[in-house]
């Protein structure tokens, strides 16, 4: 069955592909939480006209990412913690903790945007990514100190 996709579906595409996929899967899935539309002329028109707003709209996000970002790059969060003897933390720092220092600073950032791949352990500077938009990544500065 042919199906044109409205948003992104991991393995299939993007939005406006036009997709070959089983029956059930478009009948059960798909169509019913609107995620694909059948590959008809009338819809087809209707898709295109859909993905040009979406063009548009795609470039006024990148370009407020990218003012974000300004506001973001370079900014350093002091975060304090309990350590051992051998400065390692009792705890760790996670996203929250950083979440919560730029909310501090006034920077709203949602919380899945930043991209710390594990949490922190020990004492020291580190370079965290924030991924605003998929081409946006300004990162920020964390240092993690002892508590006093």
């Amino acid at each position: 069955m042919k199906v044109i996709l409205r948003e992104t579906v991991e393995s299939l595409g993007v939005p406006g592909d036009e997709v070959t996929v089983a029956k059930g899967y478009a009948r059960n899935y798909l169509i019913p939480h609107n995620k694909a539309v059948l590959a008809t002329p009338g819809n087809r028109k209707l898709i295109e006209r859909e993905k040009k707003k979406l063009e548009i709209q795609a470039v006024k996000d990148k370009e407020a990412a990218e003012m974000r970002a300004k506001a973001i790059e370079g900014t350093v969060c002091t975060i304090s913690a309990k350590v051992s003897e051998e400065d390692r933390l009792y705890g760790s720092v996670t996203a929250r903790d950083i979440h919560e220092q730029l909310e501090a600073k006034g920077l709203k950032v949602d919380k899945k945007c930043i991209m710390l791949s594990e949490p922190i352990k020990t004492l020291g500077s580190y370079l965290v990514p924030v991924q605003l938009h998929p081409d946006v990544k300004p990162e920020i500065t964390v240092k993690v100190v002892a508590e006093e």
